[in-house]
């Protein structure tokens, strides 16, 4: 039987419908870091933009944002190692099975298992710390932090004439003044002894490696 006009529409209308016909995407992760002008003692063959965060408190928060999964991860994998290594262990002896399993045995191998897998991720929560350190420390060390045109580098800081006696109630943690004309970006190495957000995070994790 030959379909009618109305009932092929309908067909028509239902198949390329809005809801058969588009897709929903998550939104969008914002960026961790804009693109800035790049200052005149940048490298120019690496580009005229180099990337940023918006400021100190934003870097912090990626800095522990990429420890804390950095640790998740290793400790994903630190449960899967140390299971199978408590298992192995704790793996009676060839010579049991020829008796046959006994609820006594299976129950020591329990306890054993358990003894092995704690102490072994105590060991292993440790050494994911250390390497979440050690993996973020430098690439945020080295990156750029959005500051206010002229904000002074540590460096720039010692050699400023009259540093020591600006009052202390200027002082502020972004210590905007004066610097290199042109410069709206730091490193955060170069912030360490101006910027209270960066100093504290780089001196725990600094000497957290040392240690």
């Amino acid at each position: 039987m030959a379909m009618d006009a109305s009932e092929d529409r309908t067909n028509f209308e239902d198949e390329y419908s809005p809801s058969s016909t588009v897709f929903k995407f998550d939104r969008p992760i914002p960026l961790l870091r804009g693109p800035l002008p790049a200052s005149p003692s940048d490298d120019p063959s690496a580009g005229p933009y180099v990337l940023a965060f918006r400021d100190s408190q934003a870097w912090a928060s990626a800095f522990i944002a990429c420890e804390r999964k950095i640790v998740q991860q290793c400790e994903e994998g630190a449960r899967i190692g140390c299971a199978i290594n408590a298992s192995r262990k704790c793996k009676p002896p060839w010579w049991k099975a020829l008796s046959g399993p006994k609820l006594s045995d299976l129950k020591e191998r329990e306890i054993c298992e358990v003894r092995e897998m704690e102490e072994c991720f105590v060991v292993a929560k440790e050494k994911c710390v250390g390497l979440a350190r050690e993996k973020c420390l430098v690439p945020f060390r080295d990156a750029r932090i959005k500051v206010g045109k002229g904000v002074l580098s540590s460096k720039e800081a010692v050699k400023l004439i009259g540093w020591a006696s600006m009052p202390t109630n200027k002082m502020s943690s972004k210590c905007l003044i004066g610097g290199e004309f042109g410069v709206n970006t730091r490193r955060a190495s170069e912030l360490l002894g101006s910027d209270d957000c960066v100093k504290r995070i780089l001196d725990e994790r600094q000497q957290g490696t040392k240690n």
